[in-house]
């Protein structure tokens, strides 16, 4: 991490794992990509390295972003699809230059064009919401339980019944607050 900005909320899932970069929209909204370094940094982490990226891309970035969680959204409640997200998730998708790669170790990876540019990246984050949206994977699209969170994220729980998009941020902050207030309720307890 970079001095002075929150740590990435990173998922196993790229396109939620995406959307995570701006937490708590219900609440005080954390931004995890606040300029284009974090954004370079962001997809570095996540297998995407570009070499550069201008105040445009970060806003294509933030656009696709805010997409993607909408479409998700409406998705994990079977709702219609936002025609904008839609659209920008199609445009992202198709402007792209990017290649799936086989590793040796039998993973999928991907490899952005010659240029590696950020709409490469984008491009891959676009296809990865697609294919989630479009219900091709094996899991559901759910919403975070917490109140200020409400993040979409994939559930893959063997019962699809996960309640938090992070079990070691939201879940655990809901825990601690069902604690604290049994604490009050029975101040004996804690004996």
């Amino acid at each position: 991490m970079r001095a002075g900005f929150p740590d990435f909320r990173l998922g196993k899932v790229l396109a939620t794992s995406f959307t995570g970069t701006l937490s708590e929209r219900h609440g005080e909204a954390v931004e995890r990509i606040p300029t284009p370094q974090r954004l370079i940094d962001w997809l570095a982490v996540n297998g995407l390295a570009v070499d550069s990226c201008t105040t445009a891309q970060l806003d294509l970035a933030r656009e696709l972003r805010e997409s993607i969680h909408a479409a998700a959204t409406a998705a994990a409640i079977q709702g219609a699809l936002p025609a904008s997200a839609v659209h920008v998730i199609n445009d992202r998708s198709a402007q792209g230059r990017a290649a799936a790669i086989l590793t040796s170790e039998g993973q999928r990876r991907w490899r952005l064009s010659s240029a590696s540019c950020v709409e490469d990246a984008l491009s891959v984050i676009a296809a990865d919401a697609i294919s989630l949206i479009a219900g091709e994977r094996d899991g559901k699209l759910a919403l975070c339980a917490s109140p200020t969170c409400q993040a979409a994220f994939f559930d893959t729980s063997q019962s699809r019944t996960r309640k938090w998009c992070d079990m070691n941020t939201c879940g655990n902050r809901q825990k601690k607050a069902r604690f604290h207030a049994n604490q009050r309720k029975n101040p004996r307890s804690a004996e």
